[in-house]
Protein backbone atom coordinates (compact mmCIF):
# COMPACT_ATOMS: atom_id res chain seq x y z
CA UNK A 1 0.00 0.00 0.00
CA UNK A 2 1.24 3.12 -1.19
CA UNK A 3 1.63 5.87 1.58
CA UNK A 4 1.52 9.69 1.57
CA UNK A 5 2.26 12.91 4.04
CA UNK A 6 -0.73 13.82 5.86
CA UNK A 7 0.37 18.03 5.18
CA UNK A 8 1.88 19.49 8.01
CA UNK A 9 0.65 17.13 10.90
CA UNK A 10 3.54 14.89 10.45
CA UNK A 11 1.18 11.98 10.35
CA UNK A 12 1.95 9.32 7.43
CA UNK A 13 -1.49 7.45 5.58
CA UNK A 14 -2.33 5.21 3.40
CA UNK A 15 -2.63 7.22 0.05
CA UNK A 16 -6.25 4.94 -0.24
CA UNK A 17 -9.00 5.65 2.24
CA UNK A 18 -11.88 3.75 3.08
CA UNK A 19 -15.12 5.75 2.74
CA UNK A 20 -17.46 4.61 5.43
CA UNK A 21 -20.72 6.07 3.47
CA UNK A 22 -21.56 3.29 0.98
CA UNK A 23 -21.33 0.24 3.78
CA UNK A 24 -22.80 -3.32 2.55
CA UNK A 25 -26.79 -2.68 3.83
CA UNK A 26 -30.00 -5.02 4.35
CA UNK A 27 -33.20 -4.38 5.09
CA UNK A 28 -33.55 -3.50 8.82
CA UNK A 29 -36.81 -4.58 10.74
CA UNK A 30 -38.28 -1.56 10.33
CA UNK A 31 -38.26 -1.16 6.80
CA UNK A 32 -35.25 1.29 6.52
CA UNK A 33 -31.77 0.16 5.32
CA UNK A 34 -29.10 -1.04 7.96
CA UNK A 35 -25.67 -1.70 7.86
CA UNK A 36 -24.83 -5.40 7.45
CA UNK A 37 -22.93 -5.83 10.29
CA UNK A 38 -20.79 -8.74 9.56
CA UNK A 39 -19.77 -8.04 6.23
CA UNK A 40 -18.85 -4.32 7.24
CA UNK A 41 -16.93 -5.35 10.11
CA UNK A 42 -15.72 -8.00 7.82
CA UNK A 43 -14.60 -5.31 5.13
CA UNK A 44 -13.67 -2.67 7.51
CA UNK A 45 -11.00 -5.52 9.56
CA UNK A 46 -9.94 -6.49 6.40
CA UNK A 47 -8.79 -2.80 5.16
CA UNK A 48 -6.65 -2.36 8.57
CA UNK A 49 -4.79 -5.46 7.96
CA UNK A 50 -3.73 -5.18 4.46
CA UNK A 51 -2.02 -1.81 4.57
CA UNK A 52 -5.26 1.07 4.65
CA UNK A 53 -4.65 3.38 7.51
CA UNK A 54 -6.99 6.05 6.96
CA UNK A 55 -10.43 5.92 8.02
CA UNK A 56 -13.67 8.30 7.18
CA UNK A 57 -16.72 8.34 8.43
CA UNK A 58 -19.15 11.20 9.53
CA UNK A 59 -22.33 11.85 12.00
CA UNK A 60 -24.96 11.45 9.43
CA UNK A 61 -23.43 8.46 7.50
CA UNK A 62 -25.83 4.98 7.00
CA UNK A 63 -28.92 6.89 9.55
CA UNK A 64 -25.92 7.48 11.87
CA UNK A 65 -24.93 4.13 12.36
CA UNK A 66 -21.97 4.47 10.57
CA UNK A 67 -19.44 5.58 13.44
CA UNK A 68 -20.79 2.36 15.92
CA UNK A 69 -19.66 0.30 13.28
CA UNK A 70 -16.23 1.66 12.53
CA UNK A 71 -15.62 1.94 16.05
CA UNK A 72 -16.63 -1.58 16.69
CA UNK A 73 -14.94 -2.96 13.65
CA UNK A 74 -11.76 -1.37 14.85
CA UNK A 75 -11.76 -0.97 18.64
CA UNK A 76 -8.56 -2.48 20.33
CA UNK A 77 -5.11 -3.11 18.85
CA UNK A 78 -6.30 -2.11 15.19
CA UNK A 79 -7.25 1.47 16.79
CA UNK A 80 -3.57 2.15 17.41
CA UNK A 81 -2.83 1.73 13.80
CA UNK A 82 -5.41 3.54 11.79
CA UNK A 83 -6.51 7.27 11.35
CA UNK A 84 -9.81 8.23 12.03
CA UNK A 85 -11.86 10.99 10.26
CA UNK A 86 -15.54 12.47 10.88
CA UNK A 87 -17.31 14.82 10.81
CA UNK A 88 -19.59 17.51 13.26
CA UNK A 89 -23.11 19.15 10.63
CA UNK A 90 -23.75 22.43 10.81
CA UNK A 91 -27.55 21.58 11.43
CA UNK A 92 -25.90 20.74 15.29
CA UNK A 93 -23.84 23.79 15.80
CA UNK A 94 -26.87 25.99 17.24
CA UNK A 95 -25.58 26.12 20.99
CA UNK A 96 -21.49 25.12 22.00
CA UNK A 97 -23.28 22.23 24.24
CA UNK A 98 -24.75 21.29 21.37
CA UNK A 99 -21.46 20.86 19.60
CA UNK A 100 -19.57 18.90 22.53
CA UNK A 101 -22.92 16.39 23.63
CA UNK A 102 -22.76 16.01 19.68
CA UNK A 103 -18.80 15.63 20.06
CA UNK A 104 -19.05 12.91 23.30
CA UNK A 105 -21.37 11.32 21.57
CA UNK A 106 -19.13 10.50 18.48
CA UNK A 107 -16.18 9.67 20.67
CA UNK A 108 -18.35 7.03 22.26
CA UNK A 109 -19.65 5.20 19.64
CA UNK A 110 -16.60 5.26 17.90
CA UNK A 111 -15.14 3.67 21.60
CA UNK A 112 -11.72 6.55 21.85
CA UNK A 113 -10.60 9.12 23.74
CA UNK A 114 -9.81 11.14 20.31
CA UNK A 115 -10.55 12.07 16.99
CA UNK A 116 -7.34 12.00 15.01
CA UNK A 117 -9.20 14.76 12.60
CA UNK A 118 -12.35 16.20 13.05
CA UNK A 119 -14.47 18.47 9.83
CA UNK A 120 -16.51 20.81 10.05
CA UNK A 121 -18.86 18.54 7.71
CA UNK A 122 -19.55 20.20 4.32
CA UNK A 123 -19.36 23.64 4.38
CA UNK A 124 -21.48 25.51 1.66
CA UNK A 125 -21.25 28.64 1.07
CA UNK A 126 -24.44 30.00 2.49
CA UNK A 127 -23.54 28.67 5.98
CA UNK A 128 -20.03 30.12 5.97
CA UNK A 129 -21.08 33.26 7.56
CA UNK A 130 -23.07 31.78 10.57
CA UNK A 131 -20.26 29.39 10.80
CA UNK A 132 -17.64 32.23 11.74
CA UNK A 133 -20.32 34.30 13.61
CA UNK A 134 -20.56 31.08 16.11
CA UNK A 135 -16.81 30.55 15.89
CA UNK A 136 -17.57 27.11 15.53
CA UNK A 137 -13.68 26.76 14.66
CA UNK A 138 -12.89 28.27 18.14
CA UNK A 139 -14.90 25.71 19.69
CA UNK A 140 -12.96 23.05 17.58
CA UNK A 141 -9.36 24.35 19.38
CA UNK A 142 -11.23 23.86 22.53
CA UNK A 143 -11.78 20.44 21.96
CA UNK A 144 -7.99 19.93 20.42
CA UNK A 145 -6.35 21.87 23.75
CA UNK A 146 -8.10 19.48 25.97
CA UNK A 147 -7.25 16.36 24.13
CA UNK A 148 -10.36 15.26 22.63
CA UNK A 149 -9.24 15.66 18.61
CA UNK A 150 -5.67 16.21 17.05
CA UNK A 151 -6.44 17.82 13.88
CA UNK A 152 -8.99 20.64 12.47
CA UNK A 153 -10.45 20.43 9.17
CA UNK A 154 -13.48 20.95 6.98
CA UNK A 155 -15.34 19.33 3.88
CA UNK A 156 -16.52 21.17 1.13
CA UNK A 157 -18.96 21.55 -1.65
CA UNK A 158 -19.20 24.81 -3.47
CA UNK A 159 -17.46 27.67 -5.53
CA UNK A 160 -13.58 28.12 -6.08
CA UNK A 161 -13.54 31.79 -4.78
CA UNK A 162 -15.76 30.76 -1.50
CA UNK A 163 -13.39 28.19 -0.91
CA UNK A 164 -10.59 30.24 -1.05
CA UNK A 165 -11.67 32.75 1.59
CA UNK A 166 -12.00 29.79 3.75
CA UNK A 167 -8.73 28.16 3.29
CA UNK A 168 -6.86 31.60 3.83
CA UNK A 169 -9.51 31.93 7.33
CA UNK A 170 -7.82 29.23 9.66
CA UNK A 171 -4.18 27.58 9.90
CA UNK A 172 -6.53 24.39 9.22
CA UNK A 173 -4.94 20.70 8.86
CA UNK A 174 -7.05 19.00 5.78
CA UNK A 175 -9.50 20.14 3.67
CA UNK A 176 -11.65 17.28 2.13
CA UNK A 177 -12.83 18.16 -1.24
CA UNK A 178 -14.73 16.48 -4.08
CA UNK A 179 -12.50 16.10 -7.38
CA UNK A 180 -12.60 13.61 -10.07
CA UNK A 181 -12.04 13.53 -14.13
CA UNK A 182 -15.39 15.76 -14.41
CA UNK A 183 -14.88 18.03 -11.68
CA UNK A 184 -11.92 19.30 -12.64
CA UNK A 185 -13.32 23.23 -13.00
CA UNK A 186 -15.92 22.56 -10.59
CA UNK A 187 -16.56 22.70 -7.15
CA UNK A 188 -13.28 23.68 -5.33
CA UNK A 189 -11.76 23.02 -8.73
CA UNK A 190 -8.29 20.66 -9.43
CA UNK A 191 -6.48 24.32 -8.98
CA UNK A 192 -8.28 24.38 -5.37
CA UNK A 193 -5.82 20.85 -4.59
CA UNK A 194 -3.03 23.22 -5.15
CA UNK A 195 -4.16 26.12 -3.15
CA UNK A 196 -4.16 24.31 -0.31
CA UNK A 197 -1.03 22.01 -0.50
CA UNK A 198 0.93 25.32 -1.01
CA UNK A 199 -0.40 26.11 2.44
CA UNK A 200 0.83 22.90 3.76
CA UNK A 201 -2.91 21.75 4.34
CA UNK A 202 -3.46 17.42 3.84
CA UNK A 203 -5.90 17.38 1.28
CA UNK A 204 -8.13 14.50 0.81
CA UNK A 205 -10.35 13.64 -1.95
CA UNK A 206 -13.86 12.17 -2.20
CA UNK A 207 -16.07 11.45 -5.10
CA UNK A 208 -13.28 10.33 -7.01
CA UNK A 209 -15.39 8.26 -9.23
CA UNK A 210 -18.59 10.36 -9.00
CA UNK A 211 -20.53 8.13 -6.75
CA UNK A 212 -19.65 5.05 -8.91
CA UNK A 213 -20.13 6.33 -12.16
CA UNK A 214 -17.13 6.79 -13.56
CA UNK A 215 -16.63 3.01 -12.93
CA UNK A 216 -18.88 1.85 -15.53
CA UNK A 217 -18.69 4.31 -18.65
CA UNK A 218 -20.91 4.61 -21.42
CA UNK A 219 -19.72 3.21 -24.82
CA UNK A 220 -17.91 6.22 -26.01
CA UNK A 221 -15.97 6.51 -22.89
CA UNK A 222 -15.25 2.40 -23.04
CA UNK A 223 -13.86 3.08 -26.32
CA UNK A 224 -11.05 6.05 -25.45
CA UNK A 225 -9.76 3.44 -22.59
CA UNK A 226 -9.68 0.31 -24.83
CA UNK A 227 -7.55 2.16 -27.53
CA UNK A 228 -5.09 3.63 -25.99
CA UNK A 229 -2.09 1.88 -25.73
CA UNK A 230 -1.48 1.63 -21.95
CA UNK A 231 -4.52 -0.66 -20.76
CA UNK A 232 -6.27 0.18 -17.52
CA UNK A 233 -9.53 0.29 -16.05
CA UNK A 234 -11.58 2.66 -15.91
CA UNK A 235 -11.37 3.11 -11.77
CA UNK A 236 -7.49 3.25 -12.25
CA UNK A 237 -7.83 6.13 -14.86
CA UNK A 238 -9.82 7.96 -12.37
CA UNK A 239 -7.50 6.91 -9.01
CA UNK A 240 -4.26 8.07 -11.68
CA UNK A 241 -5.72 11.38 -12.27
CA UNK A 242 -5.89 12.20 -8.59
CA UNK A 243 -3.01 10.58 -7.36
CA UNK A 244 -0.94 12.52 -10.04
CA UNK A 245 -1.32 15.39 -8.01
CA UNK A 246 1.45 15.33 -5.24
CA UNK A 247 -0.97 17.58 -2.81
CA UNK A 248 -3.07 14.80 -2.08
CA UNK A 249 -2.90 13.05 0.59
CA UNK A 250 -5.64 10.38 0.53
CA UNK A 251 -8.00 9.31 -2.15
CA UNK A 252 -11.39 8.07 -0.18
CA UNK A 253 -13.52 5.37 -2.02
CA UNK A 254 -16.39 4.36 -0.35
CA UNK A 255 -16.82 0.39 -1.22
CA UNK A 256 -20.19 -1.39 -1.03
CA UNK A 257 -18.13 -4.89 -1.51
CA UNK A 258 -15.15 -7.10 -0.45
CA UNK A 259 -14.67 -7.27 -4.39
CA UNK A 260 -14.37 -3.44 -4.36
CA UNK A 261 -12.17 -3.14 -1.47
CA UNK A 262 -9.82 -5.64 -2.69
CA UNK A 263 -9.73 -4.29 -5.78
CA UNK A 264 -8.90 -0.80 -4.36
CA UNK A 265 -6.04 -2.04 -2.20
CA UNK A 266 -4.38 -3.78 -5.51
CA UNK A 267 -4.22 -0.62 -7.26
CA UNK A 268 -2.88 1.66 -4.42
CA UNK A 269 -0.57 -0.86 -3.67
CA UNK A 270 1.29 -0.54 -7.38
CA UNK A 271 4.63 0.69 -7.77
CA UNK A 272 3.59 2.95 -10.48
CA UNK A 273 1.12 4.86 -7.92
CA UNK A 274 3.60 7.95 -7.42
CA UNK A 275 2.80 11.28 -7.74
CA UNK A 276 3.58 13.21 -11.48
CA UNK A 277 2.56 10.04 -12.90
CA UNK A 278 0.48 10.83 -15.96
CA UNK A 279 2.13 11.60 -19.44
CA UNK A 280 1.11 14.37 -21.86
CA UNK A 281 -0.56 11.51 -23.49
CA UNK A 282 -2.29 10.60 -20.27
CA UNK A 283 -3.85 13.76 -20.04
CA UNK A 284 -4.80 14.23 -23.36
CA UNK A 285 -6.78 10.51 -23.13
CA UNK A 286 -8.38 12.08 -19.70
CA UNK A 287 -9.37 15.49 -21.65
CA UNK A 288 -10.78 13.15 -24.40
CA UNK A 289 -12.55 11.30 -21.87
CA UNK A 290 -14.06 14.53 -19.92
CA UNK A 291 -15.16 15.94 -23.53
CA UNK A 292 -16.69 12.58 -24.27
CA UNK A 293 -18.63 12.03 -21.21
CA UNK A 294 -19.72 15.90 -21.49
CA UNK A 295 -20.93 15.50 -25.34
CA UNK A 296 -23.66 13.05 -23.63
CA UNK A 297 -24.93 15.94 -21.75
CA UNK A 298 -28.68 16.64 -22.36
CA UNK A 299 -28.43 20.00 -21.30
CA UNK A 300 -26.17 22.58 -22.72
CA UNK A 301 -25.79 24.85 -19.03
CA UNK A 302 -22.80 26.54 -18.45
CA UNK A 303 -23.97 26.74 -14.42
CA UNK A 304 -23.06 30.59 -15.13
CA UNK A 305 -26.25 30.85 -12.07
CA UNK A 306 -27.16 34.23 -14.44
CA UNK A 307 -30.69 32.40 -13.20
CA UNK A 308 -30.33 32.40 -9.50
CA UNK A 309 -31.49 33.67 -7.62
CA UNK A 310 -34.57 32.31 -8.71
CA UNK A 311 -37.99 34.05 -6.91
CA UNK A 312 -39.46 30.95 -5.95
CA UNK A 313 -35.94 29.28 -4.83
CA UNK A 314 -35.73 26.82 -7.84
CA UNK A 315 -31.78 25.35 -7.80
CA UNK A 316 -31.59 25.15 -11.79
CA UNK A 317 -28.08 24.72 -12.20
CA UNK A 318 -28.31 21.68 -10.09
CA UNK A 319 -31.66 19.99 -11.28
CA UNK A 320 -29.68 20.67 -15.23
CA UNK A 321 -26.54 19.29 -13.52
CA UNK A 322 -28.37 16.46 -12.15
CA UNK A 323 -30.16 15.58 -15.56
CA UNK A 324 -26.47 16.00 -17.61
CA UNK A 325 -25.47 13.13 -14.43
CA UNK A 326 -28.26 10.72 -15.82
CA UNK A 327 -27.87 11.30 -19.38
CA UNK A 328 -23.66 11.26 -18.82
CA UNK A 329 -23.47 7.76 -16.95
CA UNK A 330 -26.30 6.39 -19.41
CA UNK A 331 -28.38 5.99 -15.88
CA UNK A 332 -30.85 8.24 -14.47
CA UNK A 333 -30.70 6.62 -11.05
CA UNK A 334 -27.76 8.95 -11.08
CA UNK A 335 -29.58 12.18 -11.00
CA UNK A 336 -32.76 11.74 -9.09
CA UNK A 337 -30.62 11.43 -5.61
CA UNK A 338 -29.42 14.87 -6.63
CA UNK A 339 -33.03 15.93 -7.36
CA UNK A 340 -34.42 14.45 -4.31
CA UNK A 341 -32.17 16.72 -2.07
CA UNK A 342 -33.19 19.72 -4.34
CA UNK A 343 -36.78 18.75 -3.28
CA UNK A 344 -36.37 18.22 0.01
CA UNK A 345 -35.11 21.75 0.41
CA UNK A 346 -38.35 23.19 -1.57
CA UNK A 347 -36.49 23.80 -4.77
CA UNK A 348 -37.25 21.37 -7.18
CA UNK A 349 -39.04 21.90 -10.16
CA UNK A 350 -42.34 22.22 -9.19
CA UNK A 351 -41.89 25.56 -7.95
CA UNK A 352 -41.36 26.77 -10.69
CA UNK A 353 -44.59 29.38 -11.72
CA UNK A 354 -43.17 30.00 -15.47
CA UNK A 355 -42.58 33.49 -14.94
CA UNK A 356 -39.79 33.72 -17.19
CA UNK A 357 -36.99 35.50 -15.30
CA UNK A 358 -34.90 33.18 -16.04
CA UNK A 359 -35.37 32.91 -19.82
CA UNK A 360 -34.88 36.93 -19.71
CA UNK A 361 -31.14 36.59 -18.37
CA UNK A 362 -30.04 33.47 -19.28
CA UNK A 363 -27.11 33.38 -21.67
CA UNK A 364 -26.88 30.41 -23.39
CA UNK A 365 -31.03 31.51 -24.75
CA UNK A 366 -32.36 27.71 -23.14
CA UNK A 367 -35.70 27.66 -23.06
CA UNK A 368 -35.75 27.04 -19.08
CA UNK A 369 -39.03 26.28 -18.42
CA UNK A 370 -39.87 23.49 -20.88
CA UNK A 371 -36.65 22.19 -19.92
CA UNK A 372 -37.39 21.84 -16.10
CA UNK A 373 -40.77 20.50 -16.98
CA UNK A 374 -38.29 17.50 -18.92
CA UNK A 375 -36.00 17.34 -15.75
CA UNK A 376 -39.10 16.79 -13.67
CA UNK A 377 -40.36 14.00 -15.80
CA UNK A 378 -37.23 12.28 -15.70
CA UNK A 379 -36.15 12.82 -12.24
CA UNK A 380 -38.77 13.06 -9.67
CA UNK A 381 -39.71 9.70 -8.27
Amino acid sequence: MQTRAYGKTGITTSLFGMGCMRLPTIAGASGLEEIDKEKAIEMVQYAANNGVTYFDTAYGYHNQQSEALVGEALEGELRKKVTIATKQPYSVMKTKDNMRRNLENTLKKLRTDYLDVYLIHSIQPPYWEDIKAFDAIGEYEKFRQEGLIKNIAFSYHGDFETYKKIVDYYDWDMVQIQQNILDVNDQATSEGIRYAGKKGMAVVIMEPLRGGGLAQPPKEVAALYEQYPEKRTAVEWAFRHLYDFPEVSVILSGVSTMEQLKDNIRIFSGEDVKPNCLTEADKKLLADVKAAYEARAGINCTACEYCQPCPMGVEIPRLFKAYNSGMMYDNMNFGKGSYAFAKRNGADASKCVECGACENVCPQNLEIIELLKKVRAELDG
